[in-house]
């Protein structure tokens, strides 16, 4: 029986996906549809140039590994780009495949729309006396790449900037759109690119500037009558970094001169990093013909931190700022704080603040005594993360073989317990429970809820258990 490209494929991804982490496998791999199978040769089709460039410069082994497990030594892969109208500037032309096992990239026959800009955008009018060199870039130089925690939240937006930074405006990630919830450190990351662009290329004039200030500044161009003067100031720039780009919905005339300087920029090989609160997709109240800009690039999102990240951010915190601080605390505020990094470094402060205006030692106790009044004027949700310590310190044991495979079963009747405090405590879904609690679906949730809750009426040991964790949970 012939074999076909998506048997071939269904058998490598059940290798890569057991190689690679879920979250990994679902954005880099799952898109990937195989087309075709000719001899030892399958062809793969990925979503854009990024996922390509991605799966090369990451997975380049493990590809390898998969395929020729499946069809030999001798095979090859072929990979072809899907393209549309809107990318289709960004070129398709052959790169080069280091490995002999991979053949070259497909060429889509793709029709180029007709640049933005042929009926005759003019050359950037130099404002009299005002010289490129004496453009302030208004980057905050404590937001560099030094100091932002990397973790699997924010990774692919990070290995992005430093791409840019590295090549402004030569990638295909312009524009770089940086999306995600407040305090996830989208401006942060946005500043760092601009810093670390200014120092590999001096010559390059960077502005950072929030989309309220832009508008104001457009406001006040159309009073003054020297809009001319604002759009030509901002064609200058090589590198424009624009915050919260969320704000110019349902200003239409702001929305108007942005997409003229944006085509212009982008035209001329300039490199533009936009952030924003929410996905192009979300964004309301914004012109078709933006929003499209917008997907011209790669968006890439910043998440919540984990346990991990959040240790991460406030150890470099204390560390930039000469302090030391016991583990207990620092891990009591990780796991008490979960919803952004502004508000970790904000119970960090104020936890500093306690013990030195009161003289006190600080302790998980201070700790404790400083988050009730932290969060006194909101509903604080017991995180995830929070509940895996609670029932691992309880039961004696370390996170991670909660997080395992393993089925011996007082680890499992652990990992039931914490799925049931999870459902109970938390506003997340089964799925996301499962996910979290070692990858589990929203079956096994559902069936550890109902073995909690059976063991409870029927076993008196058991019930002690539930007991003494919901009071070590609430009472936190």
């Amino acid at each position: 029986m012939e074999r076909t490209a998506e048997a071939v494929w269904r058998n490598c991804l059940s290798y890569v996906q057991d190689n690679i982490s879920p979250q990994a496998y679902k954005t880099w791999f799952l898109p990937i549809r195989p087309v075709k199978l000719q001899g030892k040769v399958i062809t793969l089709q990925v979503p854009s140039k990024f996922v390509y460039e991605w799966l090369e410069a990451h997975y380049v082994k493990l590809l390898k590994s998969a395929i020729t497990k499946e069809m030999g030594s001798d095979a090859r892969l072929v990979y072809s780009i899907v393209m549309d109208q809107e990318s289709a500037h960004l070129g398709t032309s052959n790169m080069d495949i280091p490995s002999a096992n991979r053949g070259p990239i497909e060429n889509p026959q793709v029709s180029l729309p007709a640049r933005i800009g042929d009926d005759g955008i003019r050359n950037p009018f130099v404002i009299p006396g005002l010289k490129k060199v004496h453009i302030e870039s208004q980057l905050n130089p404590n937001y560099s790449f030094e100091n932002f925690i990397e973790g699997d939240c924010n990774r692919l937006a990070r290995s992005a900037g430093y791409a840019v930074a590295q090549k402004p405006g030569g990638t295909s990630f312009n524009p770089l759109l940086l999306y995600g919830s407040n305090g996830l450190g989208k401006t942060h990351l946005a500043h760092a690119i601009g810093i670390e662009i200014k120092d590999r290329f001096p010559e390059k004039t960077v502005l950072y500037v929030s989309a309220e200030r832009f508008t104001q500044q457009f406001i006040d161009s159309i009073r003054n009558n020297t809009k001319n003067d604002f759009v030509h100031f901002y064609q200058l720039i090589d590198v424009l970094i624009m915050d919260d780009v969320h704000s110019f919905g349902g200003k239409e005339k702001t929305q108007d001169v942005f997409f003229e300087i944006f085509n212009h920029l982008h035209q001329q090989g300039k490199q533009i990093i936009l952030t924003s609160d929410r996905a192009p997709v979300d964004l309301q109240g914004m012109e078709q013909r933006l929003l499209s800009r917008f997907k011209w690039g790669l968006s890439a999102d910043l998440q919540r931190p984990d346990l991990e990240t959040r240790m991460a951010i406030l150890r470099q915190k204390l560390y930039a700022d000469g302090i030391e601080m016991p583990d207990d605390v620092i891990e009591y505020l990780a796991y008490s704080i979960t919803n952004n990094v502004r508000e970790l470094e904000g119970a960090l402060i104020s936890l500093l603040a306690q013990s030195s205006l009161n003289r006190k030692k600080i302790t998980v106790e201070l700790a404790k005594s400083m988050i009730d009044k932290f969060v006194k004027n909101t509903t604080r949700e017991v995180s995830i993360d929070f509940i895996q310590k609670v029932v691992c310190d309880y039961f004696d044991m370390p996170v991670e073989l909660l997080r395992s495979k393993t089925r011996k079963r007082e680890i499992v009747q652990a990992r039931q317990l914490t799925m049931y405090f999870a459902k109970q405590l938390t506003k997340n879904s089964l799925a996301s429970i499962g996910s979290q609690i070692g990858n589990k679906d929203h079956a096994t949730v559902l069936h550890a809820c109902r073995t909690v809750s059976n063991l409870t009426e029927t076993d008196k040991r058991f019930r002690t258990y539930v007991d003494d964790i919901r009071k070590k949970l609430t009472l936190a």
